[in-house]
This record gives structure tokens, C-alpha cells and sequence, in this order.
């Protein structure tokens, strides 16, 4: 069989190139156990307090829940003497975080390689700017990925921008989309593919949800696949993402506008699926752009 010609590859990043919620588990237990055991507050009560911040902020990896948190407010005097105190929750989340960020098996061969065949490949994520510049940094990948569409960052933040680690890209370049769109959006798809000068029997678009990505794949008429490997954690560590559901940046509107999503979904089958991102250099024959 013939293979379908390609030059541009569409991924989503989180549970697409690195498992994103081993990341987040990660990166938020140690914090939140240690926190408790230093403070003596329980940790339903971070809980409950953590959600109500997260939903704030729109994002489950706030990086400074911790000053923010009503139950801390009233134990120390200001921001320093809580810094101070709870440093050693803070070092051992971030530690986690660093050990834990690896990509998927096979990712960066992968990109490598369509790098050198002059393939664009673009990525549309729902994380925000900061998050997804900082893991893509540290991965790696900024010569891989030309440019990357995704949320902006958050609007005002604890800290000025001065004091604040600066992420610069000499090659991949950043872009906003529409506030409050999320995916499935085809409408985006297709102007992130109009923007970049190609037509969509050009593109290929990888993912792991199968509503919001395949489905979104699927209506804006793009060939799609199903990134199989990005939803282990669903089956094999249910209680670990019991926790994330407990302290969720989803509002009770956003409950009820996945809920109508899923109920509204097709579900339609993508048109091929992998259990490695490195299949899809066996699925497609990629060749060198030549749009804009």
C-alpha cells in the first residue's frame, strides 16, 4: 500500500511527547504531603483550599498555590517566613519535577528525524505559555518544533516579570490562541494550517484524546492519529488521578461543558493509531515543506 505523502505534522503536546500527568503527580504530591506534615494542616483541607486557587487561575500547576492559601495566610506572619518554612516541600517538588520530565520513548528520534527532512511540525496544546516554553526547553525539542499555539500565560502573578526566569527560543516561536478557546476547536485547527501557508491534505495531526483531538482531526477534515500510549493512566493509576480530579482547575461550568462535549462527540476512529509516536514515521512518507 502507498503511503500517504505528508509535510506537516500537528501534535499535541501533554500525554502526546511526555506523560504529562506522571509529571504533574510528581511534581504535586511531595508538595502537597510535606506541606501538611509541616504545617499540621490536613491535607482535605489543602485540598479544598488548592481547587479553589486552581480554578482562579485556570491551571492545576499554579507555581505559587502555596502563598495564596488562606489556611498558610493565617499561620505566618508574610510571604518569607512561609517560603522559608515550607522550602523543603518546595525543593522536593521541584526535584520531582526535573526527574520526572522525560519524553515519551521514541520522541526525540522521531522529531530528529522529520527535522532533517524539513518537515513543519507544529503544536497546539491547552497548557499555558510559561509551562509548556519551560518543559519544552528543558526537553530539548526548540529546533524540533517550529512554532507552538497554545493559551497565554497567567495575567497578574505573585512575582514581577524581572524576577521572574526568562524562557527564550531562538527558532520555535509562541502564539496565542483565542482566550477562553478550547479544544475540540476545528475552527483553530484550520486557521493554525491557513496561518503556516498549508492545505490540509498536507497535514497530519497526532494526540491523545480521542474527542479532543481525533474528533477535532476528524471535522476540520485532517488526517489524524491516535496517540494510544497518552491514556495509561487512566487504568493504571486511577488513584493517583483521583487526585487531580480532587484538586481540578475545572469549574463547575467546565464539568458540565465536557459532559456535553463527550454526550455530543461522534467518537469518531482515527485514521490510524500508535502505541509509539516513532509509528508514524512507518504510517506516512514525510517530505520537506514547501509553503511559506
Amino acid at each position: 500500500m502507498t503511503k500517504q505523502l505528508k509535510s506537516v505534522l500537528i501534535t499535541d503536546i501533554d500525554n502526546t511527547l511526555f506523560d504529562w500527568f506522571s509529571i504533574w503527580f510528581a511534581t504535586f504530591n511531595p508538595l502537597l504531603e510535606k506541606t501538611s506534615e509541616i504545617t499540621g494542616v490536613s491535607k482535605d483541607i489543602l485540598k479544598a483550599e488548592i481547587r479553589t486557587i486552581h480554578q482562579k487561575h485556570g491551571t492545576a500547576e499554579y507555581a505559587f498555590v502555596l502563598e495564596e492559601l488562606p489556611s498558610l495566610q493565617a499561620i505566618y506572619k508574610d510571604k518569607d517566613e512561609l517560603l522559608r518554612t515550607l522550602n523543603p516541600a518546595i525543593h522536593a517538588s521541584r526535584s520531582n519535577r526535573l526527574s520526572h520530565l522525560k519524553l515519551y520513548k521514541g520522541v526525540y528520534d522521531t522529531l530528529s528525524e522529520l527535522r532533517s527532512k524539513r518537515v513543519k511540525v507544529i503544536a497546539y496544546t491547552e497548557s499555558k505559555e510559561w509551562y509548556t516554553k519551560f518543559r519544552l526547553k528543558r526537553l530539548g525539542l526548540e529546533y524540533f518544533i517550529d512554532t507552538v499555539y497554545s493559551p497565554g500565560d497567567h495575567k497578574k502573578l505573585p512575582i514581577s516579570d524581572d524576577c521572574r526566569t526568562p524562557i527564550v527560543f531562538e527558532n520555535t516561536k509562541f502564539k496565542q490562541t483565542p482566550e477562553g478557546e478550547l479544544k475540540p476547536n476545528p475552527k483553530i485547527l484550520l486557521e493554525i494550517i491557513k496561518e503556516i501557508g498549508a492545505d490540509v491534505s498536507q497535514c497530519v495531526y497526532i494526540g491523545d484524546s480521542e474527542i479532543k483531538d481525533i474528533d477535532m482531526a476528524y471535522d476540520a477534515n485532517v488526517t489524524s492519529v491516535y496517540a494510544k500510549y497518552g491514556n495509561i493512566h487512566f487504568e493504571d493509576r486511577k488513584s493517583d488521578y483521583d487526585l487531580l480530579r480532587e484538586v481540578t482547575h475545572w469549574t463547575d461550568e467546565d464539568v458540565e461543558r465536557e459532559k456535553q462535549i463527550k454526550e455530543n462527540a461522534q467518537k469518531h476512529n482515527a485514521d490510524y493509531e500508535v502505541n509509539n509516536f516513532c509509528e508514524i514515521l512507518e504510517l506516512f512518507e514525510f517530505e520537506r515543506f514547501t509553503g511559506k
